[in-house]
């Protein structure tokens, strides 16, 4: 069981309080790096202007640092939202798309007015791991598409010399992220990293690929405008399932980051308040004309390991994106990709839960089946189908193991009657071993169910008991139901079992 997590007291100085305020804002500002090419790369994903992804990452990031209930935790246009809608821009265009957006928003702001957002206790600590493994080779596999060039034939590996310098620059950023805590933790060393190898390369006149080769993100405002769709019927038939998808998928990566980052700070935050703050965020983006969006695990690794922890790096983050469109473009679009590569491998490689491999033969099966049918289903599929199975194997095995657990001491009284005292849960998968305890045919005419060490669970258990009552009935003998709470009593004499005690 999870312990209890308290807010800790601490004592704030002017001296401390400038270190969090430089180090949130040098955390925000490494996190906005590493958000520019992943929100490109995914509105290219979707088919859509790389600059409705950046948008959309300042609306998100923005909005959910500012009224979110986890602070730390970075958003933004995200991968695994901009997948599920491709079909969608492809056959019905762009502004269908961004009315898609503004609908799962009220989605998600429904969830959270519900208070739905505990839900994601329900999620088995199986499952977590599977999801941050899966996520973690993603963010691995999704950098190579930066050795990648497109060509008049489709797209192929780099190759020579520009191969071998985006490899050497890669790897200098990643030696550079490992080494730098050793020297000095006075910098967020992404942050040295992205900019060290950025100068270096700069400086040298060394050529290899750029921010500039994937877009150009140069632009301004956004204007508000409603979606140009015909607000009839039809139109929701057409965006409603993509947004009940959209909004599904951004919720459990959401929670799910949510969780990880509740772990990774020792503090617990608002599920239900970041669901709301999502939601609005969504809407908002949709309005001004961007992307979709929900956490990103990855900028929120690097957003944390760089000793982001409060509102104030999410929103630093949020507004750089801004700036880099607005004024920052020229300087932002030298940036290599092999630096911002180089980061996303290390965040792949600390984000995966190395010790997950070690107690695999240590748990038991059902949960080592969990972690790697999680992993390889997010790596070949999406979060959501991945992480349903893994909830649905879980809840399948939860109640197979319970339902072997039913048992029933058998007492014959000085009377001639006999008493089944069963013990466990009586639920949907135990009924039929529930039954099986029971003989029927060679008891005497008078039977005493006593369960006071039975907890009936569910309406199977009840009809259990109906069949049970049914079955002495025929064969001429009577059951008593004794010792049951007031709950389950009245929930049986509503189903016609009048020998109730």
């Amino acid at each position: 069981m999870r312990a209890e997590l308290l807010p800790m007291t601490t004592i704030t100085t002017p001296t401390s309080r400038l270190r969090d305020l430089r180090q949130n804002v040098l955390a925000g500002l490494t996190t906005s790096f590493a958000l520019v090419p992943e929100c490109i790369a995914f509105a290219l994903v979707a088919q859509l202007n790389p600059l409705m992804g950046l948008y959309g990452a300042f609306f998100i990031c923005t909005i959910t640092a500012l009224f979110g209930g986890r602070p730390g935790m970075i958003s933004g246009a995200a991968g695994s939202m901009a997948v599920v809608i491709v079909a969608l821009v492809v056959q019905h265009g762009a502004q269908y798309f961004l009315a898609t957006v503004v609908l799962s928003g009220l989605i998600m702001l429904a969830f959270g007015a519900l208070r739905l957002g505990k839900l994601v206790r329900m999620v088995p600590h199986p499952v977590m791991l599977g999801f941050v493994n899966g996520l973690a080779i993603v963010i691995a596999l999704s950098q190579l598409e930066h050795f990648r060039i497109a060509t008049a034939a489709g797209t192929q590996w780099l190759q020579g010399s520009a191969l071998w310098v985006m490899i050497a620059l890669t790897l200098a950023t990643m030696l550079i992220v490992w080494l730098l805590p050793r020297v000095t933790k006075a910098v967020p060393p992404a942050l040295a990293a992205i900019l060290g190898v950025g100068l270096v390369t700069y400086a040298s006149g060394l050529h290899t690929r750029t921010l500039a080769d994937m877009a150009q993100i140069a632009g301004g405002l956004p204007p508000l405008h409603l979606p140009s769709v015909p607000l009839t019927l039809e139109t929701l038939r057409i965006i409603g399932p993509y947004a009940v998808l959209m909004a599904i998928v951004g919720l459990l990566e959401t929670l799910l980051t949510f969780n990880l980052t509740d772990e990774i700070t020792a503090t617990r935050g608002q599920p239900n308040r970041e669901c709301l703050a999502l939601g609005a965020a969504n809407i908002v983006s949709g309005l001004f004309g961007g992307m979709g969006g929900c956490a990103m695990i990855g900028q929120t690794m690097i957003n944390l390991g760089s000793g982001g922890r409060s509102r104030l790096s999410g929103v630093v983050a949020g507004v750089m994106i801004l700036l880099f469109i607005l004024f920052l473009s020229p300087a932002i679009e030298r940036i290599p990709l092999a630096a911002l590569a180089g980061v996303m491998f290390v965040v792949a490689q600390e984000t995966f839960a190395w010790g997950s491999l070690r107690v695999l033969g240590k748990v038991p099966r059902s949960d080592a089946l969990v972690i790697i049918a999680v992993t390889v289903i997010t790596v070949l599929t999406d979060l959501a189908v991945a992480v349903l199975c893994g909830i649905v194997i879980a809840a399948l095995n939860f109640a197979w193991q319970h339902a072997r657990e039913v048992r029933s001491d058998v007492r014959d009284e000085d009377d001639g009657s006999r008493t089944y005292l069963p013990h466990g849960t009586l639920f949907f998968a135990s009924t039929t071993h529930f039954l099986a305890l029971f003989d029927t045919g060679n008891d005497p005419q008078e039977v005493t169910l006593d369960c006071r060490h039975l907890r009936l669970a569910d309406h199977s258990a009840i009809a259990a008991v109906q069949t049970l009552a049914e079955r002495y009935t025929r064969m001429g003998k009577q059951l008593r139901v004794v010792a049951l709470s007031q709950r389950c009593s009245q929930l049986l004499q509503r189903a016609g079992l009048p020998q109730v005690a």
